[in-house]
């Protein structure tokens, strides 16, 4: 694991990827780090939360594209 740039012209291309595909309050650009991307088994992105949101109000999408029923 390394740090890396989200934003910017040295930006990682998992974040370009993921940016372009779910474009937040400001666009494709990441304000604030804790921004959390959930994809799909296939990598496919699904869906944004912003630094705020707690992963585990959205735990039941999770288990949702995992397939798991509670």
């Amino acid at each position: 694991m390394d740090k890396v740039d989200v934003n910017g012209g040295k930006a990682h291309p998992l974040f370009i990827y993921l940016k372009t595909r779910l474009k937040g309050s400001f666009g494709d650009f990441v304000k604030w780090n804790f921004t959390k991307f959930l994809c799909t088994s296939a990598g496919v992105p699904y869906k944004r939360y912003g630094p705020k949101d707690d992963p585990f109000s959205f735990e039941g999408e999770i288990k949702s594209l995992l397939n798991i029923t509670a």
